[in-house]
């Protein structure tokens, strides 16, 4: 399975690709869209939709991770932050990819083990578990750790999911060993 993991950003969006054969992990791609904070809303969110898009011409991915947005104290940043989503979210259904969507605390706790790690932490255990050779920039880091998540979230996921008769990927995700909708 390949996995492309997305940490959306209206400034910076991270991208990470890695392939997942079972419990391992192999290191395919990564970086960072840098968005012109200059240009107008509109043209802001349609570099984040043309560099996903691009991302997933390259790289091929069979599914694709997300970062839920949060809610901060600053509404106007929630919102431009879950544009900034939507502008990604509709690159990977433009491929027609399943999107997954995980929260920080799910992503930091299943690569981390802890949700409330910091983000040198993040790094530090995405640069193991891919065995890089460099600690990966923040942003990509967080969208490698998505995939990560991914990789060992969702697989458990379609099983509990199929075991239980449910259809597949009916919104369901698991959640503290629970299979909840």
């Amino acid at each position: 399975m390949r996995i492309l993991g997305i940490d959306p950003g209206l400034r910076r969006t991270g991208f990470g690709v890695i392939d997942a054969h079972g419990s391992r992990l192999q290191y395919v791609t990564s970086g960072t869209i840098v968005v012109p904070a200059d240009e107008p809303l509109a043209q802001r969110l349609k570099v984040i939709l043309d560099n996903v898009r691009e991302i997933v011409r390259e790289t091929s991915p069979t599914v694709s991770a997300l970062e839920k947005v949060f809610v901060n104290t600053n509404p106007t940043s929630t919102l431009l932050l879950g544009q900034a989503r939507g502008a990604a979210m509709c690159a990977l259904a433009d491929h027609g990819l399943l999107v997954h969507e995980y929260t920080a605390l799910q992503i930091k706790k299943s690569v981390v083990g802890n949700g409330h790690a910091a983000k040198e932490q993040v790094q530090a255990m995405v640069q193991h578990l891919l065995q890089l050779n460099g600690l990966p920039a923040a942003d990509s880091a967080d969208a490698l750790a998505c995939a990560i998540c991914h990789a060992h979230i969702g697989p458990m996921a379609d099983r509990l999911t199929q075991a239980a008769g449910l259809p597949a990927r009916r919104g369901l995700r698991l959640r503290a060993g629970r299979l909840t909708g």
